[in-house]
């Protein structure tokens, strides 16, 4: 797609197209395992709550089982946190970023996993970027989310055989990009669109209003949530929807449609029970699971959904 030719109109995520767009359920007698199987790699010594809050948020998505691969040096203090999750802990560099020694032990697991989210509260961007370039090849079959550090990867990597998902808010895109932040506010839409072609990616431009685009030229949009969402932690949360939803199966663009609308939903209660500003990125995901009762209610809205 070039920037003349016209973008497709963005599809607004509201209630009757999320029902429209249901997310799979497990079957009555499913198992765990039959709930998906999600890996969250990141964390440092520095920022070890990414991966407890993006693991949280992918159990409180549906998700089966979470494992969570994370720092040596922190791995004992997010399994405490964490007493549903399997907590792999990897070999540290001199600057608190991933090893690329980690890979092999990551590769060893990866036959166990559906989706994969790399990338929250990791440190040491050009270890980071080697890390993620070694990693991918080894879950060839897993959805893919990169977030944060990881995405740098789209600098060696892209375009992708297999297109992961990318999670920039518009000061990331524009380092991504090499333009000004400027730029990308000036044109979210056409960025996240021109983004996901160029690079094969489904990408969720995130914003007060937040972009999701995948490759083949599908956008939709999320108006929904408020300022209070702009805290810090809320991006690992999101991640960890998205990835949580991917690993019940739901396709890349979906997967980010919902998490994203869920994201801002859960938003919307804490803000309606407590205020506006001053709730925490903790809070957030245990609004999920009746956020996704409500909108799992089966209706006909005969939208065409896009993608």
């Amino acid at each position: 797609m070039t920037a003349t030719e016209p973008l497709r109109e963005a599809i607004a995520l509201d209630d009757d197209v999320l029902r429209a767009w249901p997310l799979p359920q497990p079957d009555r007698e499913g198992d765990k395992v039959a709930r998906g199987r999600t890996l969250v790699v990141g964390g440092s010594c520095e920022l070890p709550g990414a991966v407890i809050l993006a693991a949280t948020a992918a159990l409180r998505a549906g998700a089966g089982k979470v494992m969570v691969a994370t720092a040596a040096s922190v791995a004992h203090a997010v399994a405490v946190a964490l007493p549903e999750a399997r907590v792999l802990a990897l070999p540290e560099t001199g600057e608190g970023g991933l090893h690329l020694k980690g890979v092999a032990k990551l590769a060893d697991v990866a036959h166990k996993v559906d989706a994969v989210l790399v990338g929250p509260g990791l440190q040491d961007e050009p270890t980071a970027c080697r890390f993620v370039e070694a990693l991918l090849p080894a879950f060839p079959d897993a959805a893919c989310i990169l977030d944060a550090m990881a995405m740098g990867v789209v600098a060696t990597e892209a375009p992708f055989p297999r297109a992961p998902l990318l999670t920039p808010h518009a000061g990331e895109m524009a380092h991504l990009l090499g333009v000004d932040k400027a730029q990308v506010e000036a044109d979210p839409a056409r960025s996240a669109v021109d983004a996901a072609r160029r690079w094969n990616v489904v990408l969720a431009l995130k914003g007060a209003v937040t972009h999701i685009a995948s490759p083949d030229g599908g956008l939709w949009r999320n108006d929904a949530g408020n300022v209070g969402l702009a805290t810090s932690g809320s991006g690992d949360v999101l991640a960890g929807l998205i990835v949580g939803l991917a690993a019940r199966g739901a396709p890349l663009a979906q997967a980010a449609a919902w998490g994203v609308a869920l994201h801002a939903r859960a938003g919307v209660r804490l803000a309606q029970r407590g205020g506006t500003l001053g709730y925490l990125a903790r809070e957030l995901p245990g609004e999920v699971p009746a956020l996704m009762q409500r909108l799992s209610a089966s209706t006909t809205s005969g939208r065409v959904l896009g993608g």
